[in-house]
C-alpha cells in the first residue's frame, strides 16, 4: 500500500514511544501519532512521511484508553511542555518505569536487574522551583509563556500548573510593565529588541523569590518602576537581578549580573543542608523529588564512614555534601567553574571540611588524581544526557571501586553505560526511576552498581 501525505486511516495504538508518542502500524509501516494513548484506536491524518517511518496527526479517537484524561491545561497541545498531561498520573508512572525497563533490556542487553516502580509524588502540580519564560510579541501586544512544540513560537498563557504559583503573578507584572512603558521586547530574527527572557526560582522551603529579566542592552528603561511593582505584588522577593546577553544564540542566561534589589542569591534547602542559588546555579527543578533520588543514592552507597567517595559531574555539590555525613572524604569534579566555586561556598556554609571540590573535566581529572595515587571506594556520577565519557568509565573500571552510582536523565545513554560496565567488571544490581517530571516524557533513575568480585 501506498501511503500519501494528508492520507488518512484509523489505527490501532499498539505502543508509546520514550517521549510519549503513540505507535501504531498501517500493514508493516510504523506511524507516530502525538496525543495518542497506547490501547486506543483512533483517525488519524498522515502529516509526515520518511522512508521508514510516518508522523500522524490525530483526529480523532475511535476507542479510548482507560488511562486517558483530561488535560488541566488550557493551552496544551500547543505548548511543547507537559506531553503526558493527558494520561493519569498512575499510567504515567508506569509507562516511565516501562522506559527504563526497556532501554536496560534492549540497548544494555541486561536480564538480571531490578528495575523497581517509578516512585511519583503525593501532588504532581506546582513542582517546579524555577521558570523560564522567553519574551515575545503576539501581533502588537508582548507575550511572556513558552515556546511551542518543536518551534520558537511564544504561546501565551496565564497560568502553568507546574511551575510555582508566584511565577505566574511575576510573569503578568512584568507583561503590564513592557506595555505600560512601551518597552521593546527581542525579535530572534533581527536580533534587535531589549527584554529576551523572565527567569523566576523559588525557594520551596524558605519562600524566598529571585526574578531575573534577561536583557539584549546594558539597562532596563524605568526598571525602578518594576522592581516597586514586582515587590508590591509579590512580597516574598528578596532578589531581583538584570541579566545582559547580547549574544545572538539560544542560551538564556548570559554571563554578566546587575542586582536591581535585595540579594545576588536566595536561599533553600534539600534535606538538612543549605544551599545559596544564584541566577547562574544549576539546582535541581524539584526539591521534593530530589530529597528522594538522593536519599536512595545514599542507602545505595552503604557507606559506613571510612570511605572514599567521587562524585562525578557534581554541579554546586548537592550529592557530594548528602554523602559527606556517611564518608572519609569526598571529592567533587565539574566542569563549569561557576559551579565549583558555589559547590565550595555551599561547603562552607554547612559546615562540610571533607569535601573537595576541582574544576576540570571527569574523564581528564579523575586519571590524574587516580595516577597521583588517590582512588576512590565508592563513585557517584551523574551525567549530562550524552552520558559518561568512555575515557571516564575506563578509568573507573581501572580504579576498581567496590561500587559505582549512576544517576542519569536519559535512560538510553544509562543502557549504554551499563552495558559498558557490565562487560568490564560490574553488575547492575537495581535501579530506581525517580519522577521529577511529572506530566512530561523525562524521567531520573539512580542504579547502583556492584564490583561482580567483591
Amino acid at each position: 500500500m501506498e501511503i500519501r501525505k494528508n492520507d488518512t486511516f484509523t489505527i490501532d495504538i499498539t505502543g508509546m514511544t520514550h517521549e510519549g508518542q503513540g505507535v501504531g502500524r498501517i500493514e508493516n509501516f510504523t506511524v507516530f501519532v502525538d496525543g495518542a494513548v497506547e490501547g486506543e484506536t483512533a483517525d488519524i491524518r498522515i502529516i509526515k512521511i520518511t522512508k521508514s517511518y510516518a508522523a500522524g496527526k490525530l483526529i480523532r479517537l475511535v476507542k479510548t484508553a482507560p488511562a486517558r484524561t483530561r488535560p488541566f491545561c488550557g493551552v496544551y497541545g500547543r505548548c511543547g511542555g507537559c506531553s503526558l498531561q493527558h494520561i493519569d498520573y498512575e499510567a504515567q508512572l508506569k509507562f516511565k518505569t516501562g522506559v527504563v525497563r526497556e532501554a536496560v533490556k534492549r540497548i544494555g542487553k541486561l536480564e538480571d536487574v531490578v528495575v523497581h516502580e517509578t516512585i511519583g509524588m503525593s501532588r504532581a502540580l506546582n513542582y517546579r522551583n524555577k521558570a523560564q519564560f522567553p519574551v515575545g510579541f503576539s501581533g502588537d501586544a508582548p507575550v511572556i509563556g513558552f515556546y511551542a512544540s518543536r518551534s520558537h513560537s511564544i504561546i501565551n498563557s496565564d497560568i502553568c500548573g507546574i511551575q510555582d504559583e508566584k511565577s505566574d503573578r511575576i510573569r503578568e507584572v512584568v507583561r503590564k510593565f513592557l506595555i505600560d512603558n512601551s518597552v521593546s521586547v527581542y525579535d530572534e530574527v533581527t536580533g534587535k529588541g531589549l527584554v529576551r527572557h523572565v527567569m523566576t526560582r523559588t525557594g520551596f522551603k524558605t519562600g524566598e523569590v529571585m526574578v531575573v529579566v534577561v536583557i539584549n542592552g546594558s539597562s532596563l528603561p524605568s526598571g525602578q518602576q518594576l522592581v516597586d511593582s514586582l515587590c508590591r505584588e509579590v512580597p516574598d522577593i528578596r532578589s531581583i537581578i538584570l541579566n545582559i546577553n547580547t549574544k545572538n544564540t539560544n542560551v538564556v542566561l548570559g554571563e554578566r549580573n546587575k542586582v536591581l534589589y535585595g540579594n545576588d542569591t536566595i536561599t533553600d534547602y534539600i534535606g538538612k543542608f543549605k544551599f545559596e542559588i544564584s541566577p547562574l546555579s544549576f539546582f535541581q527543578v524539584n526539591p521534593v523529588q530530589t530529597e528522594v533520588l538522593y536519599g536512595k543514592a545514599l542507602e545505595y552507597a552503604q557507606l559506613s564512614g571510612s570511605e572514599t567517595v567521587f562524585d562525578l559531574y557534581c554541579g554546586i555539590g548537592t550529592i557530594a555534601l548528602f554523602l559527606s555525613e556517611k564518608s572519609k572524604k569526598v571529592y567533587g569534579v565539574e566542569v563549569v567553574e561557576d559551579a565549583v566555586r558555589d559547590a565550595k561556598r555551599n561547603a562552607r556554609i554547612n559546615n562540610v571540611e571533607n569535601a573537595e571540590f576541582i574544576a576540570g573535566e571527569a574523564e581528564v581529572v579523575v586519571p590524574g588524581i587516580y595516577r597521583q595515587g588517590v582512588r576512590a571506594d565508592v563513585v557517584v556520577v551523574d551525567p549530562p544526557r550524552k552520558g559518561c565519557d568512555e575515557r571516564l568509565l575506563e578509568t573507573l573500571v581501572k580504579m576498581d571501586p567496590s561500587r559505582i552510582l549512576y544517576v542519569s536523565c536519559n535512560p538510553s545513554t544509562l543502557a549504554r553505560d551499563l552495558n559498558y560496565l557490565a562487560a568490564n567488571g560490574y553488575r547492575a544490581v537495581e535501579i530506581q526511576p525517580v519522577d521529577m517530571f511529572p506530566h512530561t516524557g523525562h524521567v531520573e533513575t539512580v542504579v547502583r552498581l556492584d564490583r561482580k568480585h567483591s
